[in-house]
């Protein structure tokens, strides 16, 4: 038997794999009613022409009204791109969904599949052809029963009075009145009994007689082959057949077997179904006929299509789809309960598209390709020499490596001259080799990582200024020790000789070096790929940096204790300010000091300031080296420049002084320390000759310096 479907009034929109699936198809897989009326629904089908699903199930209210059909269209159009409509409602309601589709203009819009309540009728799309048209719609297959028409037309009001009914018919289908009982208006003519069906008004058999007939048919086949089994003795009902009950009759209804009064064979499937005869229908306008319903094709077992005409011209087979495709790189996030409705979700980040669901994390050294279907590896990048970042070190740290060398070629060159050995040559070469090397470092920093250039990065890092401020401490520490003692005994004090200023001198570098041996043992030198530092929130930006394996705090560490000695010499720098200018190098290494500590207080906080930076790399080394290029080159210029522009452009004052003894020499600083307080009680300059008097009187030169203190105490 049929299932009837138009007792329910459901608008369903369905997303269709493709277009052209049959309204039968779709009737059959959305709803059937089942014998206890419960509606039962199915989420997909796999016949010919594809696969569908519901995007959307709404109901028609039964007491509706023009907002009801509103609103429907309104909630359909949520799922703009499911545009095919299944219907199963009635003439009044069809009328109206097609209704609120003209007042939301989205006429053409929507693929209406009608079911057979719908078929090929006139009344649901009077006056509403525009928007029905393309509407596909089935009926069953039929045929014309002859017999039918003969039996019907003959019927008369004398004839039929079995049927309770058939006053009301007659009463309708002649447009008369019977009797005064009757629910026709008084104008209406009477019926004078003598009208003819068929003859007196228009007549076309209902299609579904054929169905009422084979229905009637199969119960009476069901009923003779059950009293066949039942009740083999008798020629009528047995008492078996009255205690059978409706299970069994329905056994004997689904196995019944023959041919129809149409000639085509009535069967049932284990389902209890009919095989599925339908006609399909298309709502079609044509310029030479109008508007009207065209057979477009059949179904009997398979789908049989011809050619179909779509709204608003198109010449494609239009798509029904609740969302589409996602573009590469973005997930489906599928709407809850709608397996064929999703959102599409972009892959952000460092996420890739696992699959048409999943974004997945690229692993810690890989970013997303350029469409996130995969992962690729990040770019390595290191600090190039021809970076503008490496350009400016590079050439001051080239400046200074020519100017120190020149400063050492003039020294060796002048080895045995006053100037020379007033400055102490042994702690100055070693202050030297110390400059030298601050310059070197920046060419170590630079340089591509591998295990020997981060072994010498941790060598040298602080070994320059290490060997430099060493030196200057030395320095520093000897002359405030020689007027500390020259203010109690004229003894000299103990390690002022050139020897024992390099042992002191090779003892304070020593412990830098013995810092760096510990930290070879501890943590042998490696290179590393940083992907963290500069892993922007845009993976196209993100680099994996290649660095030595030094983190911000061993490279303060390693400087930790070039500070220290820097502090200290400028500690002493300060307490020695009081000596005069004439008779020592005090004043000159404690504005080279001080200037330093400026430096240094300015590199701290960029240093740290940019550790979270994604320029990170470039702006740490380029502080840094630049930081040690100029704590280099204010020694050497402040120390050194002056004594090399004496030796080249003024020889005549590098010339050999008078000796003095220890006693004369303490005398004399004493002196000046006691003078340097009444000065602003004498004349300018008159302290100072009175001092240069006592301390040589035979002297011609005015310039009383202190070069015996510097090397040849």
């Amino acid at each position: 038997m049929r299932t009837r479907l138009r007792e329910i009034s459901t608008v369903t929109v369905v997303h269709t794999v493709h277009a052209h699936i049959s309204a039968h198809d779709a009737a059959n897989a959305i709803e059937t009613r089942g014998t206890n009326g419960d509606l039962k629904k199915s989420n997909g089908f796999h016949g010919s022409g594809g696969g569908i699903c519901i995007a959307q199930s709404l109901k028609i209210p039964h007491d509706h009204k023009s907002s009801d059909f509103d609103k429907i269209i309104r909630l359909l159009l949520d799922t703009r791109y499911a545009r095919a409509v299944i219907l199963f409602a009635y003439d009044e309601d069809i009328r109206g969904i097609l209704n609120a589709s003209k007042r939301a203009d989205q006429v053409g819009h929507f693929l209406w599949i009608g079911s057979d309540s719908w078929g090929a009728k006139n009344s649901p799309i009077h006056q509403l052809e525009d928007a029905a048209v393309g509407a596909v719609t089935i009926l069953p297959k039929r045929a014309t029963i002859s017999g039918f028409d003969a039996y019907f037309t003959s019927r008369t009001l004398e004839n039929n009075r079995r049927n309770v009914w058939f006053a009301e018919y007659w009463e309708e289908n002649f447009n008369c009145k019977l009797m005064s009982s009757s629910k026709k208006d008084d104008s209406s003519r009477k019926c004078t009994g003598q009208e003819r069906i068929g003859i007196d008004s228009k007549y076309e058999q209902e299609g579904k007689v054929q169905f009422v007939i084979d229905a009637v048919y199969a119960m009476a086949h069901a009923l003779h082959n059950m009293q066949r089994d039942l009740c083999p003795e008798n020629s009528g009902i047995c008492p078996e057949m009255d205690l059978a009950g409706g299970k069994k009759l329905l056994k004997y209804i689904r196995s019944v077997s023959f041919n129809g009064s149409a000639g085509t064979s009535v069967t049932f499937n284990r389902n209890g179904d009919a095989p599925g005869r339908y006609d399909l229908f298309q709502y079609q306008w044509n310029n030479v006929t109008g508007p009207g319903y065209r057979v477009i094709g059949q179904w009997t077992e398979t789908l049989q299509l011809n050619d179909m005409q779509w709204p608003r011209g198109e010449q494609e087979i239009p798509t029904s789809v609740c969302s589409l495709p996602c573009k590469t790189g973005e997930r489906k996030k599928v709407v809850k309960g709608m397996p064929c409705c999703w959102h599409c979700e972009p892959c952000d980040g460092y996420q890739y598209q696992f699959d048409e669901f999943t974004c997945k994390l690229c692993a810690y050294n890989m970013r997303p390709s350029a469409n996130r279907t995969s992962c690729q590896s990040i770019p390595i990048i290191k600090l190039e020499w021809h970076s503008p970042w490496a350009v400016i070190p590079v050439f001051l740290a080239m400046l200074g490596i020519i100017a120190t060398i020149f400063v050492m070629a003039t020294f060796i060159r002048y080895n045995d001259t006053p100037i020379v050995r007033a400055s102490g040559r042994e702690l100055s070469y070693v202050l030297l080799t110390g400059i030298f090397l601050c310059y070197i470092i920046t060419f170590l920093m630079i340089a591509k990582p591998d295990v020997g250039v981060c072994s010498f990065r941790r060598i040298f890092l602080g070994l320059g200024m290490c060997i430099s401020y060493a030196a200057l401490l030395t320095k520093t520490n000897r002359i405030y020790r020689i007027f500390e003692q020259g203010k109690k005994s004229v003894t000299a004090p103990r390690l002022i000789s050139p020897t024992s200023q390099l042992a002191i001198t090779s003892s304070l570098i020593s412990v830098q070096l013995l810092g760096v041996l510990i930290w070879f043992g501890v943590d042998p030198p490696n290179t590393i790929i940083d992907y963290d530092e500069q892993k922007t929130i845009n993976p196209d930006l993100a680099r994996g940096v290649l660095k030595c394996d030094i983190t911000d705090l061993q490279i303060i560490c390693s400087l930790g204790y070039s500070i220290l000695l820097m502090v200290t010499c400028t500690v002493y720098a300060i307490k020695t300010r009081g000596v005069p200018e004439n008779f020592n190098e005090a004043k000159p290494i404690g504005f080279t000091m001080y200037t330093t500590c400026i430096v240094w207080l300015a590199f701290i906080p960029i240093f740290f300031g940019t550790a979270q930076s994604a320029e990170k790399l470039y702006i740490q080394t380029t502080t840094l080296t630049i930081s040690m290029n100029l704590s280099a080159s204010v020694a050497l210029g402040m120390l050194y420049m002056p004594k090399v522009y004496v030796i080249i452009f003024h020889p005549e004052l590098n010339v050999q002084k008078r000796k003095r003894s220890f006693k004369a020499v303490v005398t004399a600083a004493t002196m000046s320390s006691r003078l340097s307080h009444k000065a602003s009680d004498r004349p300018n300059g008159e302290a100072k000759t009175e001092l240069c008097e006592n301390v040589d009187p035979n002297s011609k030169s005015s310039n009383c310096s202190l070069a015996l203190l510097q090397g040849n105490v």
